[in-house]
């Protein structure tokens, strides 16, 4: 799954108005949501598997018990930050008022803990039914947003309140749900991201496995929020996002230049980057020959996130990025007060784990003695979780 869109399922219940989600997804597409569909097995008889994998570009299915190894369930509930169900049915509302699971859909609603969103759509007698107002009360109160229908023109010559509503309003009320407010509308992040590389000839180099895939999903994260954003990309086959600036470097020389050009623009600084810590004394125009290799002498690169931080204003505020294979938490703890952070995260890769990877887990350590356990996850969620940590910092630091 994506690293640097935001996760979201789109559930999708048995009713007629279930062709109308299709629009849904490709609006909600459109605002950078990559959106995985879970469907009710009823509503395929409305609109089938083919559509949704077609329009999603994602497989489909809604019983648990299909490819029960990947523990479905769990892991859709874990990536997603959010599920909106549209339409939903008088039946589904009331499967979710009762905690019934029992199919895939249900069962990811019980395991989730994101923001719920239903968008029912159903005759006006079902709807006005005392049974499914007192479903919805009970939802309601469980902290589910339940979209009221329209008032309209329904199936056959029927018509009153129960319409599913139009697709920019459905949308509209679901940001406003989920909290996609801009809370870091005018706030300036320089995020570095990618792992740099130092030329030991003119076609080989010393450098890490770093795809840039975390510091690209911050970015995006923090554009979404609203946010003016540059990027220091190194060495990343990902591709530019719209309204982030990306400036590309190669080596950690360089990047150190970009950085420090900028730094003092920035409100927030993100150091994600892999940077290489040595780079070779001397690097050769010429391809060095095979039989000519006995040893590569090394140097020392500046530590460019101790530099930056050294020279940082009180009003800036810095998140470091560290990468161990031991003693994970307590390494983290030491990086954080030696560079004079305000955040650090740090996570496990030993065994090649999380470079390149979409998914992650670390350990989010704070300046104020603070630390949480981020469990394995989307790299879009550890995104939104580290920047949640900014927001409240920047709230406070204003307050």
């Amino acid at each position: 799954m994506s690293s640097t869109k935001r996760e979201i399922i789109l559930g999708v219940g048995g009713g007629i108005a279930a062709y109308k989600s299709c629009d849904l997804l490709r609006r909600l597409q459109d605002l950078d949501f990559a959106i995985t569909v879970v469907p009710t097995p009823s509503s395929l008889n409305f609109v089938g598997s083919a559509t949704w994998e077609a329009l999603s570009g994602r497989s489909v299915t809604t019983e648990v018990w299909e490819k029960v190894e990947e523990v479905k369930h769990v892991s859709l509930a874990d990536l997603a930050e959010a599920i909106i169900i549209a339409p939903v049915t008088a039946d589904l509302l009331a499967r979710l008022a009762q905690g019934r699971a029992e199919d895939l859909l249900t069962n990811v609603v019980s395991a989730s803990k994101a923001p719920k969103f239903l968008v029912p759509a159903m005759h006006p007698n079902m709807w006005l039914n005392e049974s499914t107002q007192e479903n919805v009360k009970i939802l309601r109160a469980r902290g589910f947003e339940i979209m009221n229908p329209e008032n309209g023109r329904l199936t056959g010559e029927d018509s009153g309140i129960g319409r599913f509503p139009q697709t920019s309003q459905i949308i509209s009320a679901f940001l406003t749900h989920i909290g996609s407010q801009q809370d870091l509308k005018g706030k300036r992040f320089l995020i570095s991201a990618g792992g740099t590389r130092e030329a030991i000839d003119p076609v080989r180099f010393i450098g890490n496995r770093s795809s840039g895939k975390q510091g690209v999903a911050i970015a995006v994260e923090a554009r979404n929020r609203g946010a003016d954003v540059s990027l220091v990309l190194a060495n990343s086959n990902i591709s530019d996002v719209a309204g982030i600036k990306t400036i590309r470097v190669e080596t950690a020389q360089q990047m150190h230049q970009v950085l420090k050009e900028n730094m003092q623009d920035c409100d927030v600084l993100v150091m994600s980057a892999a940077v290489a810590d040595a780079k070779p004394v001397a690097s050769p125009s010429e391809k060095i020959k095979k039989k000519d290799f006995k040893s590569i002498d090394l140097i020392a690169n500046e530590d460019i996130l101790a530099d930056l931080s050294s020279s940082a204003s009180d009003s800036q505020l810095i998140v470091g990025f560290a990468a161990e294979t031991s003693n994970i938490e307590e390494s983290g703890r030491e990086k954080l007060k030696a560079k004079d952070l305000d955040f650090i995260y740090v996570n496990d890769v030993s065994g090649g784990a999380i470079f390149a990877s979409d998914l992650s887990a670390g350990f989010l350590i704070s300046s104020d003695g603070k630390s949480t356990h981020i469990e394995q996850t989307s790299k879009a969620k550890v995104a939104r979780i580290i920047l949640d940590n900014v927001v409240s910092r920047l709230s406070y630091a204003n307050g």
